[in-house]
């Protein structure tokens, strides 16, 4: 099964230590050699973003920064394992390293199973 995990916080705690990249760097080694990263990378910030919303049938385009967002999606990855106790496990993982290696770092790694072509309801 394939997750998408996104690591979500307050951008004006954009620059993470060394000691965190570090660790992530080793991390993100291990699950390469073990096959369970597929892809994965860091966000630019929301002033380079773009928001195509529909409300009420019409449509609005914004472009960052957004004064309303109090976290942004900084990273992002798309892992795979056998079951949900270890996309969960990975999700423990990295919020540790975070708090070890950055104590004061507030946000949150959201983890979200990606629907396979083949689990699509039909009909909808």
């Amino acid at each position: 099964m394939r997750y998408l995990c996104f690591v979500k916080m307050d951008e004006a705690l954009a620059n993470p230590p060394k000691a965190l990249m570090d660790a992530m760097g080793e991390h993100v080694g291990e699950a390469i050699a073990n096959g369970s990263f597929v892809d994965g990378g860091g966000l630019y910030g929301k002033a380079d973003a773009v928001e195509f919303r529909v409300r009420g049938g019409n449509l609005t385009v914004t472009d960052g920064p957004y004064a309303e967002a109090k976290e942004v999606v900084g990273g992002w990855a798309i892992v795979k394992f056998d079951s949900e106790e270890e996309a969960r496990a990975e999700g423990q993982a990295m919020a540790d390293l975070h708090l070890t290696h950055w104590p004061e770092w507030e946000g949150a790694i959201e983890i979200r199973r990606i629907s396979e072509p083949e689990e699509a309801p039909e009909g909808v």
